[in-house]
């Protein structure tokens, strides 16, 4: 009973199916008659030109992207550059940053800076060093000491410049 309800379904989808099929007869003519007036025309390729390679010739001028100076100096025979050799002193371990001046002092004529690195206060005069960049003291004064520094350029040549390090005004007792 089965086999006859299958048989008698797929012969009447096979029905339908030839039936669907007889309906677009006329739309196959029509596609036949407009095929053959359309006038088919291919444009010619355009012309390819010759390629022209390029012949880079910069490779002896300087790098865009290398730091360098604008303006080179001739005979520049300055010689700026710090110590390597001398021997470190205690401050020279700190950025100019975390030093703090707190006073001065007046001994046998020579007067002294107090200078507070962490939780330690340093007795220093003009010639010592302080900072990271070479800071050579110049002057002393009640309010500030002066520095001469040696840093380094993005040419890496060794400039001098100029640091002050101001008098801490208010709080001295050990808390910042």
């Amino acid at each position: 009973m089965k086999r006859s309800v299958t048989y008698a379904l797929l012969s009447g989808s096979g029905l339908l199916l030839s039936a669907c099929g007889e309906g677009y007869a006329d739309l196959r003519q029509f596609v036949k008659e407009s095929d053959k007036s359309v006038v088919r025309k291919i444009d010619a390729l355009p012309e390819v030109k010759p390629f022209a390679p390029f012949a880079y010739e910069g490779f002896d001028l300087p790098d865009p992207f290398k730091p360098r100076k604008l303006a080179v100096k001739q005979n520049d025979s300055s010689g700026l550059a710090p110590d390597m050799n001398r021997r470190k002193e205690p401050l020279e371990a700190f950025p100019l940053e975390q030093l703090k001046m707190v006073g001065t002092l007046t001994q046998a004529g020579v007067t002294y800076a107090l200078v507070r690195a962490e939780k330690t206060l340093y007795r220093v005069k003009q010639g010592n060093y302080l900072g990271q960049n070479f800071g050579l003291i110049t002057e002393i004064t009640d309010s500030e000491v002066k520095l001469k520094e040696i840093v380094q350029d993005t040419a890496g040549d060794w400039t001098e410049r100029q640091s002050v390090l101001p008098l801490l005004e208010g709080n001295v007792g050990g808390k910042s």
